[in-house]
């Protein structure tokens, strides 16, 4: 199992925990993304701690692109960790988010109008992006000061990252108000937001039930791919089959430009979205009967230039 450490002592924790948990059985990358001076040194430290535990280290140095700068640093690190898996022959990544992470991901994105996909916060298990790979975190039961305990009962001095510390990053100001107001119980919004992703889980389930019973492959007259979506599902699924039907075809999109479009094909409108054109229509469904709206997706047709 790799591990993901930065010397900070939520990663430290999960180190220590690890080795102690699985010993023989881990490995550590830690990644510099260059954007501090310090940060080579903090490579090196979690690498002296590795020797010293006798853990195999890979350090890394990666270059965030532009735009916003904690999400660009997140998909070089992780882009990072999926390819030294894949050199590793690993059989999962862990991470150390905590209790506290999750319930400040929960109010970010409760205020940025998230859906639920969005609210479920940080999940025990996913993916690392684009990859097979299983990406763990096995800390999400952990309070952060249990954590700093953990390390500070080895003796060790965990790395402190000013940006942390910044008020200039959403994620900062956030824990610096859950820290002001005793009302707003981390460990809560963490179960809150458990809840929601066993919620988002139910949804999966019926989208896929809607992927298989309601969504037919066909070919146009003209021999190009094309979906037929007999479409009676709750709205939030509908944005789900849609969104995989893009996909399908080769387009890509956001679940928000996948609610629009689902949108305008309720109201019987047609809808363009990643490259797809959608159209609605009525038609009687021989076994079950009934009328239904029907959805079909095809590849947009070339724009004509002048």
């Amino acid at each position: 199992m790799g591990l993901a450490v930065s010397g900070g002592p939520d990663s430290l924790a999960l180190l220590l925990l690890g080795a102690a948990a699985r010993p023989g059985e881990v490995a550590v990358m830690s990644i510099d993304h260059g954007l501090r001076p310090e940060a080579a040194q903090e490579v090196a430290f979690v690498e002296s701690l590795c020797r010293t535990l006798g853990i195999p280290f890979t350090a890394a140095k990666v270059a965030p692109g532009s735009g916003n700068l904690q999400a660009r640093a997140r998909e070089a690190r992780y882009a990072a960790l999926v390819q030294w898996a894949a050199q590793q022959g690993l059989g999962a990544v862990a991470t150390a988010h905590h209790i506290d992470d999750q319930a400040e991901t929960l109010l970010m994105r409760l205020a940025r109008g998230s859906g639920i996909a969005g609210l479920a916060g940080v999940r025990e298990w996913t993916h690392l992006p684009q990859s097979d790979v299983p990406l763990i975190r096995p800390l999400l039961g952990f309070r952060k000061t249990e954590l700093e305990a953990v390390v500070k009962s080895a003796a060790i001095a965990a790395v402190r990252d000013p940006s942390n510390e910044n008020p200039a990053f959403d994620r900062v100001r956030v824990r610096q108000h859950l820290a002001q107001h005793d009302w707003l119980d981390a460990e809560a919004l963490a179960t809150s937001a458990h809840h929601l992703a066993e919620a988002w889980r139910a949804l999966e389930w019926y989208a896929q039930l809607d992927w298989e019973e309601m969504v037919d492959r066909e070919e146009t007259p003209e021999g190009a791919p094309q979906y037929r979506y007999y479409c009676n599902a709750p709205r939030a699924v509908q944005v789900e089959t849609v969104s995989r039907i893009v996909s399908a075809l080769g387009g890509r999109v956001s679940r928000s430009e996948a609610g629009n479009a689902a949108d305008r094909l309720w109201r019987g409108e047609n809808a363009s979205l990643g490259g797809v054109l959608g159209r609605c229509d009525i038609e009687k469904v021989e076994k079950v009967g009934v009328e239904m709206r029907v959805w079909r997706f095809s590849p947009e047709p070339p724009r004509n230039t002048h």
